[in-house]
This record gives structure tokens, C-alpha cells and sequence, in this order.
């Protein structure tokens, strides 16, 4: 994906190692859970080298997915919803812009609006 990346040494092709680093980084999926997927389409190679290989190459990808998400409008709005987690009311903050696209969230046990705009300016 990179130029400055040097896959030289690995015992895998190129496209076996970018395969398996970005279903880690792209879904939320373990180690092990990113071998038993390449296991089914009969690659078989270990969760602790899909480990290194994320190390190794993960920020460059990360970086890369990063760059391709959706520019966000230049309209935002701080929406305010009730939740119950496990019995307790809590109070979930969400960014969204004028698409509706969710920009990033924030759970307060207590309410408090100052904070959460605080906490939403870094945006």
C-alpha cells in the first residue's frame, strides 16, 4: 500500500499480508479470528504472525483507511439521547452533521452539557 513498506523476508505474498492486516484494521475482529478466516479460504498461517504483521504495517494502513472516510459537513449538531447500561441511566452525546453521519460520541454517567460541548470542540 505504501512505497517506503518492505515486504521482503516475509514468507507470504504481498497480497496475503494486506489481506490480513486490513480485515483487523477495517472490522472489529481479533487475531484469531482474522486466522480462522484465511484458514477458510485455505491459507494457513498463524495468529501471532498476523500479530507482527499488524505491528509492522498497521499504521500505514490505518493511516490510509483514515484518509478514504467521508469528509464531514460543515454542519454539526450535539444530540442528546437517555440510555440504561446495566440499570443505570446515562446520558449519550453524539456529533452528527448534516448528513447524519455520527462524528464521535461521549457517555456521561451524570449530565453535564458543558463538558460534553468541551469535549465535542476538539472535533
Amino acid at each position: 500500500m505504501s512505497t517506503s513498506l518492505s515486504y521482503k523476508g516475509h514468507r507470504y505474498p504481498v497480497e496475503i499480508i494486506n489481506h490480513c492486516v486490513w480485515l483487523y484494521f477495517r472490522f472489529p475482529l481479533s487475531f484469531r479470528e482474522v486466522e480462522e478466516m484465511m484458514l477458510e479460504r485455505g491459507v494457513v498461517v498463524s495468529y501471532e504472525t498476523i500479530r507482527r504483521w499488524c505491528a509492522k504495517f498497521g499504521q500505514a494502513y490505518a493511516n490510509q483507511l483514515r484518509r478514504r472516510r467521508a469528509r464531514p459537513g460543515d454542519k454539526w449538531y450535539l444530540d442528546e439521547v437517555f440510555i440504561k447500561i446495566n440499570g443505570t441511566l446515562h446520558y449519550l452525546w453524539r456529533a452528527v452533521d448534516q448528513d447524519g453521519n455520527v462524528l464521535d460520541v461521549l457517555v456521561q454517567a451524570r449530565r453535564n452539557a458543558v463538558a460534553a460541548k468541551r469535549f465535542f470542540r476538539k472535533l
